[in-house]
């Protein structure tokens, strides 16, 4: 079994030990960076993602994964910087005003990072005015919106309008999503993208960020 591999397996069981160890092994062996990232981390993470698009692994199982991924992950970052690797995209994400719950939001977060995206995490309670603001100074390529609350949905509309006002609709894609959210939903209200779960957004978002 290849380091790479052996990096994949341990992070599909969460291991975050072994997978520091075993990261810092590969970069002593002159493994490079992006292949460490690509072949060993983001790999199996892609492997949780599957599984838990089918039910096979929870939300448990996909945090420690993702933590594991992001210790990794910090060993590699000052070469993947020294290398020039660029994320595949840039993505703000928050919970919309009024709404507090944060657990599916964070899943997406880490889904995301998996896929190679780089994520700016507004939190929670956030007011369209401060996703649209983030997106303008951070360059972003793709504003996502959760929301748990059915009373908190209309807030979604009112980013995509804020978008519009602040002239950057044409080149910031809006992903919606959240227990009470529905496709209908997300065309009634003109956003770009809606998922029903966690790892299926990572894969919209990547698609997204990719299209010329």
């Amino acid at each position: 079994m290849s380091i790479t591999d052996e990096i994949s397996e341990n992070l599909q069981k969460g291991r975050l030990k072994a997978v520091k160890e075993l990261v810092q092994k590969a970069i002593d062996e002159g493994e490079g960076p992006e292949k460490i990232l690509n072949d060993g981390l983001m790999a199996g993470m892609n492997v949780i993602g599957e599984k838990f698009k089918n039910n096979e692994v929870y939300v448990p199982e996909v945090l420690v994964a993702a933590r594991a991924m992001n210790a990794g992950v910090q060993l590699l970052k000052p070469l993947l910087i020294k290398d020039g690797v660029k994320a595949k995209g840039r993505v703000c994400i928050g919970t919309v005003r009024g709404d507090l719950h944060d657990i599916g939001k964070n899943l997406v977060k880490m889904m995301m990072e998996g896929k190679g995206l780089e994520v700016i995490d507004l939190g929670t309670d956030v007011a369209p005015e401060a996703f649209i603001s983030t997106a303008v100074e951070n360059k972003c390529d793709i504003i996502c919106c959760s929301a748990l609350l059915t009373t908190t949905m209309g807030v979604m509309g009112e980013v995509v309008e804020c978008a519009r006002k602040a002239g950057i609709r044409d080149n910031v894609k809006i992903m919606v999503g959240g227990a009470p959210i529905t496709q209908e939903f997300c065309d009634a209200i003109g956003a770009d993208c809606y998922t029903s779960d966690a790892a299926s957004a990572a894969d919209a978002a990547v698609r997204l960020c990719t299209q010329e």
